[in-house]
């Protein structure tokens, strides 16, 4: 697996100095809906999966839908750009520090100490998390000596097998070649996360995962021969990275959703939902959009809607995912209510060649 390629520790702290946290950020206030008076606070930071344009989609629908209040924070550069490579950075992270519930789609962020203790101090207050996609490896490149070296992904599994139930290990699926159709695992049809949740489709392909037995898996990704959503199933045989053995690719599925209750060591408990679902493509399905806006509501403890809205705000036009492939120049202001997003989008490929992570 290519190691992340992580932003100096200088220029990483030159954008926090230089950029302003009211400029770098985005906040919906909210309409009318049961998410009044919480605030979702959506992190947005990976170099592949476009979370820049994701993000403020989801916050739209979440707040001018819904009524939660929500804030998008993002990797920005010192002048304030959005800069999906800057690994250090996070602009405005006090929004944390009020944020009832977290959605994130990050990958191999290593932020400054209190950006991460903000975060830390989410879990252990007991707070949820969302998380979409590279989430479960969120983190990379703290040395060994780091108060946070435990969070990188490839110790021991780090935040994302500790936190959210899995770690990166492997593309099961071929990587831009193969997409995903999500099946509902066997008793989880009445579950409240999958209520009108149907016809679930994303043109990533599925992640080689295996939750603890403390989750409960909501949803299996068959791994499609392309990437149409009418594809038939592939079948072909794949050896499993964490033993080797072989099994046909679809027998059974790779989990795609799940849940999990984590104790922090505080003692608080953190309710959990993890998909390795979610690039900016993939959410344009209306199905996974309806996963999300109704894990936020169980995330807090809300009734989930018999059928949550989560039809865009604004146009949604999402650039296809892909390394170095993201929109250059934009700025949080770019996502304001009723603006469309400048450029466009990325057309999508037949086949290439795989990538990694």
């Amino acid at each position: 697996m290519r190691y992340p390629v992580l932003a100096s520790v200088f220029l990483g702290s030159l954008a926090l100095q230089t950029a302003d946290p009211a400029r770098t950020s985005i906040t919906y206030e909210p309409g009318e809906g049961a998410g009044q008076g919480r605030h979702a606070v959506l992190l947005a930071g990976d170099e592949e999966y476009r979370s820049e344009e994701a993000l403020p989609m989801l916050a739209k629908i979440l707040s001018q839908r819904h009524g939660f209040r929500t804030t998008v924070l993002f990797s920005v550069d010192a002048d304030g750009t959005i800069d999906p490579k800057n690994g250090r950075s996070l602009s405005n992270p006090a929004a944390l520090d009020t944020a009832d519930a977290v959605i994130m789609a990050l990958r191999f962020r290593a932020w400054p100490d209190e950006d991460m203790a903000r975060l830390e101090r989410h879990l252990l207050s007991g707070k949820p998390i969302v998380a979409l996609r590279t989430s479960t490896h969120a983190f990379a490149g703290f040395p060994k000596d780091s108060r946070w070296a435990s969070w990188n992904y490839n110790h021991e599994g780090g935040f994302g097998k500790r936190v959210l139930g899995e770690t990166w290990l492997t593309h099961w699926g071929r990587h831009k070649i193969e997409g995903t159709r999500g099946v509902v695992e066997d008793g989880q049809r009445d579950h409240p996360l999958l209520r009108s949740v149907a016809n679930v489709f994303g043109d990533t392909d599925v992640y080689e995962a295996y939750p603890p037995d403390d989750a409960t898996i909501l949803m299996r990704g068959i791994v499609l021969q392309t990437l149409s959503p009418d594809a038939p199933p592939a079948a072909y045989v794949k050896r499993r990275a964490t033993d080797n053995v072989e099994q046909d690719v679809n027998t059974p599925p790779m989990p795609i959703a799940w849940t999990r209750l984590h104790r922090s060591a505080s003692g608080a408990t953190s309710r959990i939902l993890t998909t390795t679902m979610g690039s900016a493509t993939d959410l344009e399905n209306e199905g996974l959009r309806r996963l999300v806006v109704n894990g936020v509501y169980w995330s807090l403890g809300l009734d989930v809607p018999a059928r949550a809205d989560v039809a865009f705000v604004d146009p949604y036009e999402p650039s296809f995912y892909g390394f170095d492939g993201f929109r250059k120049g934009l700025r949080a202001s770019d996502f304001e209510l009723g603006k469309r997003v400048p450029g466009v989008p990325l057309p999508k490929p037949r086949s290439t060649p795989p990538a990694k992570g």
